[in-house]
């Protein structure tokens, strides 16, 4: 459980390194940098150890699986409520299709 929390909390810290600037497109690109950099450290404090912890009960596909499927609902929740962008359907099947491949790197074949 501490993984999956470390990696929603990083992922938060890392998607709004990526993107909180696209509401500011009049600041300057130096200072998106650095912001986003500052703000992309607090991700990687937080990543390291949820992969070191995550390694003793998941391998190495099984994390990045994880890490992926949390990037993508602290996405969806950053681009609909702060970026206010709509939610298409074809993003849904897009997503879907990911659960599926969830599915296949989880099942114990």
């Amino acid at each position: 459980m501490r993984t999956l929390i470390l990696l929603f909390f990083s992922n938060l810290f890392m998607t709004t390194a990526w993107y909180w600037h696209l509401k500011f497109k009049e600041t300057q690109l130096w200072k998106v940098i650095l912001i986003s950099w500052l703000i992309a450290f607090v991700e990687y404090c937080l990543a390291v150890p949820a992969n070191r912890i995550g390694s003793y009960q998941f391998n190495a596909f099984e994390l990045k699986t994880i890490q992926e499927v949390i990037s993508l609902v602290v996405f969806v929740g950053f681009a609909a409520f702060y970026l206010k962008e709509p939610i298409r359907w074809n993003y849904i099947v897009g997503f879907v299709f990911i659960i599926l491949a969830v599915f296949f790197i989880f099942k114990k074949w």
